[in-house]
This record gives structure tokens, sequence and C-alpha cells, in this order.
């Protein structure tokens, strides 16, 4: 019975969370003169009117999905790496420089390559904050913010002086080193959808198997319940400790893979470490680390985004929706005062069965 009441909670507070932003999202609306039904509207239609929209979903979901796991296996090991954006970016980096080299191999064979590429460099820069944590004790949260800003300028430098000469932004990828297919692009009204969605299906699968069903998964759940205990148990803290962040930053690595090689094609200055890193953890959050919570998840932030770019059509702010999402996360971050309204509820309808 406690199991049951456990799942009916973590599905209902997510589904409270998301409810309660649209809900302020439409009280802020009706504050600043909008109607909220027609921003909502607009917000559907404009995710679902056309095939190109649905496929703008979904491939604006595909890296959020990869991102999304990333933090969960950190999270569920004990660790909040922050460092997603910075870990995606190197994934990205990699992946182009690798399709720009070699932009004549066999697609079959540079795809993987280039795949292969931007995973190990996303592990890579993640294992940087993972041993300083292991060895020295070190907060992963301040390693990672500093290595996101590290890996932005260094991608802007190999931007203008390694991969061009002085410019902005690469030319296009090769058609072999890109992940886009004409049936995905013709299926999707020609979206901007690509091959990348089947990768991060495969990775929901393959996140599950590894942290229900392994031994490993067992001992990176163990040592973020408690890593004292572990280590007495036999089990290897320091080792767990890289494995989950080495992990968590080859997933984050792999959504930098999809926005390069699918997404843009190229790589450019950015001002910014790429928003999927930190949409991927609130995505997680929203989510509950459970994979299949992280797809629902990434899709609603897909359809909030892409829908949101509807909105100004009824003169509404496409703003209004990085609001909604802000206030969703707000009240993921506040689950603990939903679980206990919930719980008291139930109490009280406990105590009043009784006296009836």
């Amino acid at each position: 019975m406690n199991k049951k009441n456990e799942l009916v909670r973590s599905i209902a507070v997510p589904v409270i969370s998301v409810l309660a932003g649209l809900l302020l999202g439409a009280i802020i609306m009706l504050v600043f003169q909008y109607n909220p039904v027609e921003g909502y509207g607009a917000m559907i239609e404009g995710a679902f009117g056309r095939a190109y929209n649905v496929g703008e979903v979904v491939r604006l979901a595909t890296p959020l999905i990869l991102t999304g796991l990333g933090f969960s296996v950190a999270y569920t090991a004990g660790f909040f790496n922050i460092g997603l954006a910075g870990q995606a970016l190197c994934g990205w980096i990699a992946s182009i420089w690798l399709a720009m080299t070699f932009p004549d191999l066999p697609k079959a064979l540079l795809v993987p390559l280039c795949i292969i590429a931007g995973t190990l460099a996303g592990a890579l820069w993640a294992g940087i904050a993972g041993f300083f944590r292991a060895q020295f004790g070190t907060s992963e949260v301040i390693v990672t913010i500093m290595l996101n800003y590290t890996i932005l300028y260094i991608s802007n430098h190999i931007v203008r002086y390694v991969l061009t000469d002085n410019a902005d932004a690469t030319p296009k990828i090769s058609p072999n080193a890109s992940l886009r297919s004409d049936f995905l692009t013709q299926l999707s009204g020609g979206s901007r959808l690509n091959g990348g969605i089947f990768l991060a299906l495969l990775m929901i699968v393959l996140v599950w198997v590894l942290m229900k069903r392994t031994t490993a998964g067992f001992e990176l759940r163990s040592v973020g319940l408690n890593p004292l205990a572990s280590e007495y148990a036999g089990m290897n803290a320091k080792k767990n400790i890289i494995l989950a962040m080495v992990i968590s930053g080859a997933l984050a690595g792999m959504g930098g893979v999809v926005e390069g090689l699918g997404t843009f094609e190229n790589l450019y200055v950015l001002s910014a470490a790429p928003e999927i890193g930190f949409d991927g953890l609130a995505v997680s959050l929203l989510g509950g680390g459970n994979p299949i919570g992280i797809l629902l998840s990434s899709l609603l932030f897909g359809v909030l985004k892409i829908g949101g770019l509807k909105m100004p059509s009824v003169g509404v702010p496409k703003e209004i929706v990085e609001i909604v999402i802000a206030s969703i996360i707000f009240f993921v971050g506040i689950n603990y005062a939903i679980r206990y309204i919930m719980d008291k509820f139930a109490a009280k309808k406990m105590t009043g069965k009784g006296e009836a």
C-alpha cells in the first residue's frame, strides 16, 4: 500500500507542478491584460498545427532527453552535475571537428565515429569534475560551473582560429556526417527532425537497464543513498563517483552531438553555454529522474518552447513561456510542500472515514 501511495505521489507531484505553472502563467497574462485562453490556444496551435511544428517539438526534445538522462545518472549517485551545458558543448565541438576533418568518409562510418568522439569528449570533460570530487572532495557544482565557462571560450577560439579563418561559424558539414534523413524531413513537413531521436530512445532503454538491472547501477544508487555505508559494504566510492560523472557527461556529450550533426550541422560562436544543458537539468527534475518521465518532460518542454513562438501572433509575449517553465521548476523544487499538502489531505480523508 505504501508503494502504491508513493507511486501516486511521484506521478501527482510533476502533474501538479505543470498545472500550477500553467495557472501562474495564466494569472500573469491576466495581470498584464493578455488573454490566457488565446495565448495557450496559440501555443497549442504552434506546437501541433502542422507536421513541421510537431517535428520541431520532437527535434527540440531530443537533446533534452539525453542531457536529462545525464543529469539523472549523476543525481541518483548523489551529485549535482550543473556542467551539462559544457559537456554537451564538448560533444558538439568534437563531432563537428571530426566531421570537417574527414568529410569524404562513408556515412555508415563517419556518423558513428562522430557520435563516439562527441560522447567521449563529454565524458572526459565531466570526468575532470568527478576526479577532483573523488580525490580531493571538491564541490562538483563549483568545478562544473568553471568548466562551462572554460569550454565556452575554448569553443569560440576553435571556431574563429582553428576551424575557420576568423569567421563566426564553421561551414556546414558534409551530408556524410549529418544525422538528418530525407525520410524524417519529409515525414515532419521539412523540419529539422533527425536521427538523433533514435539515439535518444535507445539511451532511455540503456540507462534504465544500467540503473535498475546491473551491479554498476546498484552501486551508483547505493553511493547516492549513503556513501559511507556503501564503502563499508565494500563498494569503491571513489570509483563510483568518477563513473557517475563520466556516464553523465557522456550522455550530455551525445546531446551536443545531436545539436551539431542534426539541428545546426555546424558550430558557431556562442555568447553562452548551450541551453540544452540547463533545460536538461530541469527536464530531469520534472521527470523525477525516471527515463520515461524524462521523455515526457522533454516533449512538454518542446511543446512549450516551440508552441510559444506562436503566442506573439495573438499579442502575448513569448517570454511568458519562460515564466511558465520557471514556475514549473519552482513547484518541482518545493515538491516537499506539495507532498505535505497531499499527506495532510489523505490523513484528513482517512480520519473522516474513521469517524463515519
